[in-house]
């Protein structure tokens, strides 16, 4: 997200949560369904085709060095308008000087 999306790194860029394996459903043909991995993402929406494009692209590279295979990635990414965000005390996050642009 920060290649593609230009967001700078603070504490609050990424949360992770991992799941067992057996929570996580995939495509049977998969070689190696112990490497299945799905990322998803939560973002403002604006971003334009090929920001996603890239991120898409950043994130099954970064993979890959962890040699999970590239047929073995999921991306969602859910965009919803900062207006639908209750961010920083419970600001609406279109009130809120996020301190970076979304329009990438």
């Amino acid at each position: 997200m920060v290649e593609a999306f230009r967001i700078p790194v603070t504490d609050r860029t990424v949360g992770l949560i991992v799941h067992q394996p057996h929570r996580m459903m995939y495509l049977p043909d998969l070689t190696h369904p112990e490497l299945f991995t799905q990322v998803s993402i939560d973002a403002f929406s604006g971003r334009s085709i090929d920001a996603k494009r890239a991120l898409y692209r950043a994130i099954v590279s970064n993979l890959e060095v962890l040699v999970i295979p590239k047929s073995h990635v999921k991306v969602l990414l859910r965009e919803l308008p900062k207006e639908n965000w209750g961010i920083r005390g419970g600001q609406a996050g279109s009130d809120v000087d996020i301190g970076f642009k979304i329009e990438v």
